[in-house]
């Protein structure tokens, strides 16, 4: 076997080591309202919806009576663009792809909050966000949209 070859299996088995596997992961259909229904781990979407939007702000709450952080993404238009993410409490980390979005002009997030390290923004193209929530601890995530206007809500939990 040519030393290419044996570079070629090991960088093969080294990078499916520590890839993640998305195909073991639950994949839930977002509710359009609170289920009180938090994971730990999972994939989440809204469908094949086609809508163009704009991310107005985001903006947190703590409800300390019952324990959980709010992170809400505020869209311009009645209703949310297509949504596809994925949740792990074990990585603390959020990731969600707003397709057909785009930044407000006068956008700013929110800094560190109660379950929130830091939020970071990726924008692909000219109409697509991605956006990676760092946990500063690992929790619970329930996910849910809210329609006119349109807003994706995350509570956080322990």
């Amino acid at each position: 076997m040519s030393v290419f070859r044996i570079f070629l299996v090991c960088s093969f088995l080294i990078t499916n080591s520590f890839a993640q596997d998305l195909l073991k992961e639950r994949i839930r259909k977002i509710a359009s309202s609170k289920t009180a229904v938090y994971i730990d781990k999972g994939i989440f979407h809204n469908g094949n919806v086609k809508v163009d939007a704009e991310l107005k702000s985001i903006r947190q709450s703590y409800n300390a009576k019952d324990g959980y952080e709010r992170i809400v993404f505020d869209f311009a238009g009645g209703s949310i663009p297509k949504v596809y993410g994925h949740f792990s409490s074990q990585e603390k980390r959020l990731a969600i792809d707003l397709f057909g979005t785009n930044l407000a002009k006068d956008f700013s997030p929110v800094g560190k909050t109660k379950f929130i390290e830091k939020i970071h923004f990726f924008p692909i193209e000219k109409d697509h966000v991605s956006v990676e929530l760092r946990m500063s601890n690992t929790a619970n995530v329930d996910v849910f949209y809210l329609e006119n206007p349109g807003r994706i809500v995350f509570d956080f939990k322990k």
